[in-house]
């Protein structure tokens, strides 16, 4: 284990955070694929931005998968691993409504990591941009589409159509990075990286509020306003025979979902879902704003996007959902489109009855599943020739797909910006050996 190195990255989503520890060989640090994942250790509770209230029990979340750690890493190599926690859109929102509360809950998550002996090297909020460039470069790392070592012995640079794009559904964002055809017209949308020798112009947008958490909480208080009744909600897509309660104390604790003067928030709200995939996704629909302005191509809400091109990586959320619906085959577009209409017409009773460990997200998975559709076709403007394009996968290389991977690579400066010169691995005389033996 001397020449290895390790890593940690805390991932502290909106809904839930992880902890990543990585390892590579310490002699091959500028390879490409080197970086393997060792382990993933789910935090317990939810993400650390629901702590803004309590937020020592931010820090104490942490603790036993740093426990954990402790006992993978030999002893000799911990003081040098370095350490970090990202947060993403959850801890935006909060820092959104209350910068102070968001300080705090860092402040506590430091000082937790800081009792136990690693390179810490801080806690941060990443931008939207930056997570979804950093999801970019670890699909890219991991399936070696940066660089590979080729049969002449030579780092080559493959072609740039085997670059992937990524698509990275949260709980509060959802982030689209590619590498477009053409120039891209507003820079707000433009990243540009230089990776083993090669530039890299990418077009990458997160849009705040759109992660499939918020969306069905925005989608929850629109079915609201426009009810007759302000008690009694019919939810188009929950199972018939589905009933909750919802109080507009939970369901108006975000920016995403400004409440209306006219409720309070000791108000209870009864959800009864009516199984309607048709109503449903027109009650999605509006979520969205579709039209793009003149001589302008856009994803949604008048953002800039150019056309889709390549293949795409997608994960996260939209890899757990249809994985639960078994579409993550490279099923046609019409499939999937007939596979989700059929379960959204599924009664409670069925799904209980077929679906038995699943009862706390069930009623959930219709709308997830047509936000997902709508959020891919309408709002990223995928079609059915370039839906055959998107690999729903959260795994590569026998490692998570995410941002952490990236963002890893990126503070410990493990990709060059310069193109890498080989250096054999073993002498000269062996290969020749090796040859001879061969042709013999």
């Amino acid at each position: 284990s001397a020449s290895l190195q390790y890593g940690l990255v805390f991932d502290a989503g909106s809904t839930h955070t992880a902890l990543y520890i990585y390892q590579w060989p310490a002699d091959k640090e500028n390879g490409t694929g080197i970086v393997s994942q060792v382990e993933a250790c789910a935090v317990a509770g939810p993400g650390i931005s629901s702590y803004a209230d309590n937020p020592t029990l931010a820090g104490d979340s942490l603790k036993p998968c740093l426990d954990k750690a402790m006992t993978i890493i030999p002893a000799k190599l911990r003081r040098e691993t370095p350490t970090y926690l990202g947060a993403t859109a959850g801890m935006r929102l909060l820092r959104e409504q209350n910068s102070t509360k968001a300080e705090r809950v860092f402040a506590e998550v430091a000082k937790t990591i800081r009792q136990y002996p690693v390179d810490f090297r801080g806690a941060q909020i990443l931008t939207g941009n930056e997570e979804g460039t950093f999801g970019w470069i670890t699909v890219n790392y991991l399936l070696e589409t940066l660089v590979k070592f080729s049969f002449a012995e030579k780092w080559e640079h493959p072609q740039a159509a085997e670059v992937l794009g990524a698509l990275d559904l949260g709980g509060a964002s959802t982030q689209i990075t590619f590498q477009p055809g053409g120039t891209i017209e507003d820079q707000n949308t433009s990243v540009l990286l230089r990776l083993y020798g090669t530039n890299y112009s990418l077009y990458t947008h997160s849009y705040l509020c759109y992660g499939q958490t918020q969306a069905l909480k925005r989608l929850l208080a629109a079915l609201c306003e426009g009810s007759s009744s302000p008690q009694q909600i019919s939810h188009p897509c929950y199972p018939k025979g589905y009933q909750e309660n919802v109080t507009a104390a939970a369901l108006y604790d975000s920016p995403c979902v400004p409440m209306p003067s006219t409720a309070s928030l000791a108000q209870v709200f009864t959800v009864t879902g009516t199984g309607d995939p048709a109503a449903c996704r027109t009650a999605i629909e509006k979520l969205f704003n579709f039209s793009c302005g003149a001589h302008r191509t856009c994803g949604f809400n008048g953002i800039y996007q150019p056309p889709v091109r390549g293949q795409f990586f997608a994960f996260s959320g939209f890899y757990y959902t249809f994985h639960f619906l078994n579409l993550t085959g490279q099923q046609s577009l019409g499939l999937v489109n007939s596979t989700i209409w059929a379960f959204c017409n599924n009664t409670w009773k069925e799904l209980v009855e077929d679906f038995p460990q699943e009862t706390e997200r069930l009623h959930m998975y219709c709308s997830i599943a047509v936000y997902i559709l709508t959020l891919l076709l309408d709002g990223y403007k995928f079609d059915e020739h370039t839906w055959s394009g998107i690999h729903f996968s959260n795994k590569a290389a026998n490692t998570d797909i995410g941002w952490t991977l990236g963002f890893m690579l990126n503070l410990t400066n493990m990709i060059p910006t310069e193109a890498l010169v080989h250096v054999k691995g073993q002498q000269p005389g062996l290969w020749a050996s090796a040859i001879f033996f061969i042709v013999l």
